[in-house]
């Protein structure tokens, strides 16, 4: 109500009152280039805040404030919005998010493929048993609603939000176990989706090179989409190729909107395989005939033509079924371990193989949980395989029986010319694929994708402004207004009264990654303010270590008092 009341007088101010009166704000923010996120021109002004909310953006803002902040001619914009995170994890280690927030994000959206929630009790036991020594957390929750407010208890820095794991409904259901879904259990899935779309969920998610994900097919998918449709959410989707059958698999993805009604988000838009370059063209051709005709279709991309993923996208999946544990004891039989090196070397239409796009010279080490291997991280491997005298394929299957697990790595597959082409394409928005961390402890062990740290800030330096790729204002739309309109947020991604005051201030001038493969535990720098539900979490360039993150949740959330929650079909709900 005292958010309703600030903005309607901030309001008569502006339309001239001569009554108007006098107002007092918690933050005031001066600036002579305000970006509110729509993709219009900048201009000079003010946006004033009061608690959780922003209450005047314009020319002057009647009243005071308790503070003040005169930006100059930096940028004032709304909050990042990181489209793929992988912090699931990381967030509950340690909160702080330094590495969002210093690129200027505020709401991290998860769940590609796999989400913390729902889950089986065997399910959680295999989340304890997969966590590393150093960065372990209790499993309290079942739910994916208990689990984000897990995170918003413990306290995080950044807002966050997310879609539920094709995966983890698959797994809840099935196990991990290859078989084709049937009636009952399809509908079993789309239950478990219903509850966690009306606790807030913002859509269902899939990553179809990764097993059990890749196990689903077409139908089983679309009957999830069309689901989390009729909730209000989106079918968001890790194509199930990103290389030979680049083309083919977006075809599904399409069909899948086409037959389901929900719209369709594409997570890192790419092709991998210099021989598949060229078709990037086609795709961005067909996703905009789809957009002319109706289908509401979107997708992201992180600035780098190098991937990170783990060896599981080296190896077949019949190999992989059944976990981690059954993976790599399969891999421990020699026959076993033979025929599955023989199939890398082989192309394959069944799956697909992102060791054979990038080459062993192309593939590094990033991330490992064994001690023993720490030495490892950073290494070609190609020079691993040379060194211990065995074929890359070989060396590939050593490490993760070694490690007993999917062993993380960086792929050098992609184009950089394809890179700028999406860049400059309306229709994507941006994604880190990775966690929020703080540079220090367990976090310093893995060699992380820089992307982890610079994405945001890359594309605002390096290729908005060093290269003039994007207009200003048009990098910021698509990384505010628009992500938030993808997603159905009504209340984000815009400054505008009665909006979540979700702020980043950042020298456009000055914006800069300093993340790189070989020492990508480096903050961004020219952010100089984020300020998240109206509380300063970077100020003048450093962490105040507030917690002031909250959960966001998408347009099925059945609130406490009984309203919202899914309707009749994905038709009942606007969308872009």
């Amino acid at each position: 109500m005292f958010v309703a009341v600030l903005a309607s007088a901030a309001s008569a101010f502006a339309a001239g009152s001569a009554r108007a009166p006098k107002l007092r704000y918690d933050l005031l923010v001066r600036s002579e280039r305000i970006y509110d996120g729509s993709g219009n021109a900048p201009f000079a002004g003010e946006l004033a805040i009061a608690g959780d909310r922003i209450v005047y953006v314009g020319v002057k803002a009647p009243g005071a404030a308790v503070r003040t902040i005169d930006a100059g001619k930096a940028a004032v914009a709304p909050g990042f919005i990181n489209m793929l995170s992988w912090s699931n994890e990381s967030l509950l280690v340690d909160g702080r998010a330094e590495s969002a927030l210093r690129q200027g994000i505020t709401l991290e959206v998860m769940g590609e493929g796999e989400s913390m929630g729902p889950l089986t009790p065997d399910m959680k036991i295999d989340m304890k048993q997969r966590q590393e020594d150093d960065a372990r957390y209790d499993v309290t929750w079942t739910t994916l609603d208990q689990y984000l407010r897990t995170l918003e208890g413990a306290g995080v820095a950044v807002n966050v939000a997310s879609h539920v794991g094709a995966a983890t409904l698959r797994g809840y259901v099935m196990g991990d176990t290859a078989a084709k879904a049937d009636p009952a259990q399809i509908a079993r899935m789309q239950e478990l989706l219903r509850k966690a779309m009306e606790e807030g969920a913002l859509g269902v998610a899939s990553a179809l090179i990764y097993t059990p994900g890749t196990y689903a097919d077409t139908g089983e998918l679309t009957a999830l989409a069309a689901e989390a449709g009729r909730c209000g959410g989106i079918y968001a989707t890790h194509l199930r190729s990103e290389g030979d059958r680049f083309l083919e698999a977006l075809d599904e993805a399409l069909a899948i909107a086409r037959a389901s009604g929900a719209p369709l988000h594409v997570y890192h838009l790419k092709v991998g395989g210099r021989a598949n370059w060229p078709k990037m063209d086609a795709a961005i051709e067909r996703i905009a005939s789809a957009r002319a005709a109706g289908l509401a279709v979107t997708a992201d991309v992180y600035p780098y033509d190098a991937s990170g993923t783990g060896l599981d996208a080296a190896m077949p999946p019949w190999v992989r079924e059944g976990g981690v544990d059954a993976w790599v004891a399969r891999l421990q039989d020699g026959d076993t371990a033979r025929k599955v090196a023989a199939e890398m070397r082989e192309p394959s239409s069944d799956w697909e193989n992102v060791l054979a796009m990038a080459g062993a010279d192309g593939a590094i080490v990033a991330g490992v949980k064994t001690a023993a291997l720490q030495s490892l991280i950073g290494r070609r491997l190609s020079d691993i395989a040379a060194e211990w005298g065995v074929s890359p394929e070989a060396a590939a299957i050593r490490l993760v029986v070694e490690d007993k697990s999917r062993v993380a790595m960086v792929y050098r597959t992609m184009s950089e010319d394809n890179l700028r082409r999406l860049l400059q394409t309306p229709f994507v928005a941006f994604g880190t694929d990775a966690p929020a961390m703080v540079a220090e402890g367990a976090f310093l062990r893995n060699r992380q994708h820089p992307r982890a740290y610079g994405t945001f800030a890359r594309v605002l330096g390096r290729y908005v402004r060093d290269e003039g790729l994007v207009p200003l204002e048009a990098a910021i739309h698509r990384m505010t207004g628009f992500p938030a309109q993808t997603l159905g947020l009504g209340d984000r991604g815009l400054l505008k009264p009665g909006y979540f005051a979700d702020v980043v201030i950042f020298d456009a001038d000055t914006i800069q990654d300093h993340a790189t493969f070989t020492d990508p535990h480096r903050y961004a720098s020219g952010v100089r303010h984020v300020v998240v539900n109206g509380v300063e979490a970077i100020r003048e360039g450093q962490a105040t270590n507030a917690r002031a993150g909250k959960i966001v949740r998408g347009r099925g959330w059945k609130t406490p008092d009984g309203h919202g929650g899914c309707r009749a079909s994905s038709q009942a709900w606007s969308h872009p």
